[in-house]
């Protein structure tokens, strides 16, 4: 479906299309990621999930490095559309060496009622969130009429999302995993890092093409070297953390973040390179240090039966 979905967007003729098979493409891309861990997590004996999980964060590190040199490139050297049909040979590879693998495994299953109000609430509240905060600037925010509905249905579509998952007995969204001190700490600090690490990302090459008139494959070279020390030290993290605190790791990458941070709050139109590359290539210390601690914080206490329902939220 991932595959499929790619297709539809490299054909697509105008925006609204695009915009239709984009939705497509995330609602099949969601599930991939938990997927793969928890297929992952149920391979490997105890004693190697760090390990297990250390190679996960290493090849998933790779794409957000490779994807903004390889996009720039094909973008500028062919078509915008060869961004998405270039997931075509990778997609088909992968469904087919998942499925040699794991063809013949055998796993409890249970039919679980769809919680569909659920699902209504949820994909509403984000939507109307999601776009109230894309279109926000363009429409001056809360002087437009549209930005006010926006906001007030994702407010209201919100609270009875939170009440309704809380009182159902299979909820698609298991809230009272919240509950617990290590699930809820260690997803805040999860979605802060990533937050840091996806909007540095989206944000510089955008600045340095928009703004120092850098070609999107220089833009995209440039953020490269952040995947050197976050693929050399994944393996590492597998090692080092069965014997260590993960909090301490954890705490540690975020002084990372803070530092390679306040480098660029340094940052001026006159800026060279250089500049741009170390803190690149640093941030990749941290990043090679904050999944797998707070993964395993996350997943920590946790029964089997509930590891799906974790590594999905």
């Amino acid at each position: 479906m991932f595959v499929l979905s790619s297709w539809l967007c490299g054909l697509a003729p105008n925006l609204p299309v695009l915009l239709i098979a984009r939705v497509l493409q995330g609602a099949v891309a969601g599930p991939l990621i938990p997927l793969s861990q928890v297929i992952l997590l149920d391979s490997y004996p105890k004693e190697k999930v760090s390990m297990a999980l250390s190679l996960w964060a290493m090849t998933a590190t790779v794409g957000p490095i490779a994807g903004p040199a390889l996009g720039g490139w094909i973008t500028d050297s062919y078509s915008w559309s060869w961004i998405f049909y270039i997931n075509i040979p990778v997609g088909l590879f992968a469904a087919a060496v998942t499925w040699i693998i794991y063809r013949k495994s055998e796993s409890k299953t249970r039919q679980a009622p769809i919680d569909v109000v659920g699902l209504f609430l949820l994909v509403s509240w984000v939507a109307s969130l999601q776009i109230m905060l894309d279109k926000g600037c363009d429409l001056d925010w809360f002087s437009s009429s549209v930005i006010v509905v926006l906001a007030i249905i994702a407010v209201i579509a919100f609270a009875f999302f939170v009440v309704w998952e809380l009182t159902k007995e299979d909820p698609v969204v298991d809230l009272r995993l919240f509950a617990g001190c290590n699930f809820f700490g260690g997803t805040v600090a999860i979605s802060v890092a990533y937050g840091v690490f996806f909007g540095n990302l989206v944000l510089l090459p955008q600045w340095m093409q928009q703004y120092l008139n850098y070609r999107s494959v220089d833009a995209g070279l440039v953020t490269a070297p952040l995947g050197i020390f976050a693929v050399m030290l994944a393996p590492v993290m597998g090692k080092v953390l069965p014997h260590s605190d993960a909090r301490i790791i954890a705490t540690m990458a975020f002084v990372g973040f803070a530092f390679v941070f306040w480098l660029r709050s340094k940052y001026v139109i006159e800026i060279d390179t250089w500049h741009f590359v170390l803190p690149m290539l640093l941030q990749g210390i941290p990043m090679a240090m904050f999944f797998v601690p707070l993964t395993a914080i996350v997943l920590s206490g946790l029964p089997p039966s509930k590891i799906p329902a974790a590594a999905g939220l």
